[in-house]
Formats: C-alpha cells, sequence, structure tokens
C-alpha cells in the first residue's frame, strides 16, 4: 500500500473516562456508563469533556495519517416506531451526540464508519421479527436506506457477525448472533448492498469469528469463505479480515483469504495489544506488521487498513490512548503502523516517530531498543515451540497464548501437562526465558542512558520474571517441585503488593489426576494439525461434542477457569 483508500483507527477510548468497573470489557463503547454519566446531556461538564477528547484525538489520529474513524454502535443510530418512547427518548440523545461527534470527526478530516453487530436487539425488536434474521434483515435495510438519506457524514458501516455481546453487558440493544450459516451471510449481504449501492456507502463485512455454529471458521476456512461470498459482485463491499488465522497474536501465517478474494479487502491491525500487555509496557509491533504488509502490499484488492488502539479484550489496564494517561508505546505502535500502511519502512517509521516525539532520543537508540522489546515478548511472553505449532479444536484455531491472557497469569496440572507433552526441547524453553530476561534487563539500563521512556518497564521485567519462573515449574524435575512452589507463592505475593492493578496471578499445584498418556490420547482425539476437518472431526468434535457439552453440567465448572467461562461470550459458545 502507498496511498490507502481507507486508513481506520477506532473511536472508542475518549467513551471511557470516568468509567469505574474493575474489570473493563474494552470491545465496544460501554453504553449503560455512556447512559448514566450525563454523556448525552450536550450541557453536562461529562459532555463537554467527551467532545474534547475526542477532539483531541481525532486530531491526534488525523496527524498520523488516518483518514477515518469508527463509532459505536448503530442500534443506538436508528429510531423505529416500535421501541417504547423512553428508548426512542434515548436514541435521539444519541442523535445529538453523534451528530457533534461526526462533525468534530470532519474538521479533523476523518470520515466516520459505524459499527454493528448483526444484530443488536431490543426486546421489541425481538418481539417484532421473531429473531428471525430474514426479518431483521428487512428491518435493518429500511433502517439504513433512511439513515443514509439523512445523515451523509456517515460514510459506511463495519459489520461483525460472528461475535456478540458479552456475558453481563448490560444496556437497551444486546447483540446476537444471527446469521450461522454460509448461506444465510451471503443472503445477508445480497439483501443489504443495494442499499448501500445506492447511497454510494460502503458495507464493510468482518471474518472474524469465535467458533461458533456453521460459519465460526469464516476467518480461516476457505470453503466457508467461498460460500460466503459466492456470486456477489460489488464495489461497495469490503472483506474485513484480522491479519492472522486467529485473534491478535503472533506467530500466526498471513490470513490466505487475502490472496484468494476476489473482491476488496481490508486488513485489521491492533495496536493497543490486548494478549501482550495492554500498552501497559513495551510490544512493539513494526517488525511483525512488515512483514504482513511485505506480503499483502502488492495485491491489488487490497484497500487500506483497520488499526485498533484502543479497543480489544478484557482487563484492569485503565489507559486512554491520547485521552488520559496514555501509553507512550500504543502511540508509537498507532503511528509506526500507519507509515507501514503508507508504504514506509518500519525503521524509517520509528525515525519519524523519534522526532516528532521524543526529539532527545537518538533514534538508533530507540531502534535496538525496539529490537530487544520485540525479543522478549517473543521468547518469553510466548512459548515459542508451542506457539509456532498450527493446531485446531472444532472451528477454532488453537491460541498461540495459553497461561498468560489477558491480564492474567495462570497456572494449574492440566496447563502444565499440556505443555510437558506439546513442547519437546525442554531445555531450549527455558533457556529462552532466562535471555529474555537479560534483554529486558538491558532494555532497562538501555533506557535510562538513551532517554527512552521507562513506562512500564518495572512492571514487565517482574511480570515476565514470574513467567521464566513458571516455565521452569513447568519442566522442573520432581524433585525441584516443592521448593519452586514455594518460590512461586513468595514472588506472587510480593508481585500482589507491588502490583495490585496489574496482572492478577492465580495458581493452582493439586496434583495431576490423569496420566500423560491419557492426556497424548485425548490430544490426538480432539486436536488436529490441519485445517480440513478429519472424519473424526465430523463425527465427534464437531456434532457429538456439542451434544454432550451442555449436559456436563457442574463438570464444566471443573474442567473450564471461571473466567473462560464468565468473561467475553464464554467458553459454551465453542460447542454451538
Amino acid at each position: 500500500m502507498q496511498n490507502p483508500e481507507w486508513l481506520i483507527i477506532d473511536g472508542i477510548a475518549p467513551f471511557f473516562r470516568g468509567y469505574g468497573k474493575k474489570r473493563v470489557n474494552w470491545s465496544k463503547i460501554p453504553f449503560a456508563h455512556v447512559d448514566k454519566a450525563g454523556l448525552l446531556d450536550a450541557a453536562s461538564p461529562a459532555a463537554r469533556q467527551l467532545r474534547e477528547d475526542f477532539a483531541a484525538y481525532t486530531r491526534r489520529a488525523a496527524a498520523d495519517g488516518y483518514n477515518a474513524v469508527t463509532l459505536d454502535d448503530l442500534a443506538h443510530l436508528v429510531d423505529w416506531e416500535g421501541y417504547p418512547e423512553d428508548v426512542r427518548a434515548t436514541l435521539d440523545a444519541y442523535g445529538r451526540l453523534y451528530r457533534d461527534l461526526f462533525a468534530i470527526a470532519d474538521s479533523a478530516g476523518l470520515r466516520v464508519l459505524i459499527t454493528s453487530d448483526v444484530f443488536s436487539l431490543h426486546p421489541a425488536l425481538s418481539a417484532a421479527t421473531g429473531e428471525k434474521l430474514t426479518s431483521v434483515t428487512r428491518w435493518l435495510a429500511a433502517r439504513l436506506d433512511a439513515l443514509f438519506e439523512a445523515v451523509p457524514a456517515v460514510a459506511g458501516i463495519i459489520f461483525r457477525i460472528g461475535e456478540s455481546d458479552a456475558i453481563g453487558t448490560k444496556g437497551d440493544f444486546l447483540s446476537r448472533l444471527l446469521i450461522r450459516t454460509p448461506a444465510q451471510a451471503n443472503r445477508f449481504l445480497r439483501e443489504l448492498l443495494p442499499v448501500f449501492e445506492k447511497h454510494n456507502r460502503s458495507l464493510f463485512f468482518r471474518t472474524w469469528t469465535v467458533g461458533a455454529y456453521a460459519i465460526g471458521d469464516l476467518i480461516w476456512h476457505r470453503r466457508t469463505f467461498a460460500r460466503v461470498f459466492d456470486g456477489i459482485k460489488s464495489d461497495r463491499l469490503i472483506i474485513s479480515m484480522k491479519y492472522g488465522e486467529s485473534d491478535f497474536f503472533r506467530y500466526l501465517p498471513v490470513n490466505g483469504h487475502f490472496f484468494r478474494a476476489s473482491l476488496r479487502t481490508l486488513v485489521e491491525f491492533q495496536t493497543r495489544r490486548e494478549y501482550e500487555g495492554f500498552g501497559e509496557y513495551p510490544a512493539f509491533v513494526g517488525w511483525e506488521y512488515e512483514r504482513v504488509l511485505q506480503q499483502l502490499g502488492a495485491l491489488p484488492g487490497l484497500a487500506g487498513a483497520s488499526v485498533w488502539c484502543q479497543t480489544g479484550g478484557w482487563g484492569k489496564f485503565r489507559r486512554l490512548t491520547w485521552v488520559e494517561e496514555s501509553s507512550i508505546w500504543v502511540e508509537l505502535n498507532t503511528a509506526v503502523t500507519a507509515d507501514l500502511c503508507r508504504g514506509e519502512t518500519c525503521e524509517t517509521a520509528i525515525r519519524r516517530f523519534c522526532e516528532k516525539r521524543l526529539p532527545d532520543v537518538e533514534p538508533e537508540s530507540m531502534i535496538a531498543f525496539l529490537t530487544l522489546a520485540d525479543d522478549v515478548i517473543r521468547e518469553l511472553l510466548y512459548v515459542r515451540e508451542f506457539a509456532a505449532r498450527k493446531l485446531f479444536f472444532r472451528r477454532l484455531r488453537v491460541p498461540p497464548l495459553v497461561f498468560p491472557f489477558w491480564d492474567r497469569l495462570t497456572m494449574s496440572p492440566a496447563v502444565r501437562r499440556v505443555f510437558r507433552n506439546m513442547v519437546e526441547n525442554h531445555v531450549l524453553c527455558l533457556n529462552e526465558a532466562q535471555t529474555a530476561l537479560r534483554k529486558l534487563d538491558t532494555m532497562r539500563r538501555l533506557a535510562r542512558a538513551a532517554g527512552i521512556p521507562d513506562q512500564g518497564l518495572d512492571l514487565q521485567y517482574d511480570t515476565f520474571a514470574i513467567l521464566a519462573l513458571l516455565r521452569t515449574y513447568i519442566f522442573a524435575d520432581p524433585s525441584d517441585e516443592a521448593a519452586l512452589i514455594e518460590e512461586l507463592r513468595t514472588q506472587r505475593a510480593a508481585y500482589r503488593q507491588k502490583w495490585k492493578p496489574r496482572y492478577a496471578v492465580k495458581f493452582t499445584f493439586a496434583p495431576p489426576r490423569w496420566h500423560l498418556v491419557r492426556f497424548a490420547w485425548i490430544r490426538r482425539l480432539l486436536l488436529r494439525e490441519q485445517r480440513g476437518y478429519r472424519l473424526l472431526d465430523s463425527i465427534i468434535t464437531l456434532r457429538l461434542l456439542s451434544l454432550i457439552y451442555p449436559l456436563l453440567g457442574r463438570w464444566r465448572q471443573r474442567l473450564v477457569p471461571k473466567f473462560a467461562r464468565k468473561q467475553a461470550m464464554g467458553i459454551d459458545s465453542l460447542f454451538k
């Protein structure tokens, strides 16, 4: 890409100022908070602060080269006579707020895109449509036609079809997974695209899915992908895809759909890395994204990129990009990613950032620092041998990260069994961890000597020291186990005292209940190392497990950690 048509930034950070919930769902604007915090009253101090924050935010984004901003979400922007009067009054207030924000974005030179799940339903709309996709789609087409006519500022809609609102989300509108098959997705697009073509707006269709239902493998399965877009030809449709075959992780190949798509595409990046510290410490993405763009840059159908500098994940970390206690590392990633998308090299982008934001820092020192930062993430946050494996469970590619996940460091007998069984070179794994810790210590010394910001480096060192000790525990000789457990407990106590609002550290050291040989058999049964489905998968993992899992009852509580059951959509969605 040299001059991308779309260089999109998410716009949610200004809405989280003053949001007091302990663990935050960063997937979209917290609408329950907006309703209660006075943000819908244009004259309130909170609303004035929101407009000021959004103005600063959009100016910073435009200065980095972005040309569009996303706002959540469509359900809060369209009215309907079937809603109760109090809901219609609330939607009217949202409409006034959005018009102010649209004007602010326009003054910064940014086009506005609106996000939408398929679909966020109010009980009145659920009753009227029976939550039937055909009825909801007809309703949606009529609302979009009216919206595009009345609000020229809306340049397009970004549809998410493979993930719904998290468990426990509150508000007037809660999303459902209404598109469950490739055929339904194809019909959905065919019915809506004429509205977008009529008004010359763009429909962005995201392939992101979390494994639920028959369409749950859309992000990586070529036949599902082909069925969804079969026979569709429209210059108003852009297929939006994460750069890898799963979420925003390292060690994943570039998503092959980019090379087989006949329609225009958009690549999704994340600069506030939800699995790599939420911007609390340097998780530099420059070289990772440079490699991705070197593979994608020559594709004629690539329309641009969508960059998340705040969106994504569950965690207690609270930095708000460009707003409140902003992360210098997220700002660096965001600026560098924009430059990469416009054809710059990573090192050129780093030098430009130093010139603009850190004029007292020698660029070569920053490049050396970020090279080490990249190594530390790849070698210690990830277990390289495990992360590099191609593993699938049902319709989901298994994440390369397991025991550090979002804002948690966890260890259990089951996790230990997995890694002892699936990592062969224990010595190399342990050596990489110790080498990475030394590199991290070098980063701290280099930052002090070169004037590089040290934001989060001490937190990172203490966190990664626990990760290194966990590796030692995983691969330890049984005779050393008791001493290692005691050391882990001591480090955990000190870490909790020093870094209370950061990572949650949870260990379980109960003896394993099943033998390694039994795990190896379970692994062969449930996991595969190929994208295509085996006959075994068609019979057992896809069909039989979906019938058995709901019957497990209390066993699910023993098999699955609470956070995996109670956060996001919950692990139950994998078995739909």
